[in-house]
């Protein structure tokens, strides 16, 4: 588990700790640990649900961005990574210091061209073969 799903595992883990030390029936702790696994389910699986449309919004942005008329709007990430890659080397041969903070963009922005990249590879073929099971 990572993320929101180990949060959320994270916040139901001390209350079944309590309902374990809990000074009753062995049956009332297990239908008190039933209902806090029933909790921790329902909140994992909204968690998943939200995670998945976030996916899919990123993705049918990278679409959209890939299969744009506009020349800037397909090629605005190359153009980027360039600036970056440019501003290293000249960092290099003029030795001023690059800040962290613009490291940390930089290294998120090849995370995210190189992602975007992939994905922009394959719109071209997934759509061709969208298209082609459309036909059939």
């Amino acid at each position: 588990m990572s993320g929101p799903l180990s949060f959320i595992a994270g916040l139901i883990k001390p209350v079944t700790n309590l309902v374990d030390n809990l000074h009753t029936s062995d049956e009332e702790r297990l239908e008190a640990k039933g209902v806090l696994l029933q909790l921790e389910t329902a909140m994992m699986s909204q968690t998943l649900a939200y995670e998945q449309k976030l996916a899919e919004s990123q993705a049918s942005i990278i679409v959209a961005e890939a299969t744009a008329n506009s020349w800037l709007t397909r090629t605005w990430r190359p153009i980027t990574m360039l600036t970056f890659v440019f501003l290293v080397v000249w960092s290099q041969f003029t030795g001023m210091e690059i800040p962290p903070d613009l490291w940390f963009v930089i290294k998120i922005g090849l995370g995210g061209y190189l992602g975007g990249r992939s994905v922009e590879k394959s719109v071209g073929s997934i759509t061709k073969i969208m298209k082609s099971k459309e036909e059939v």
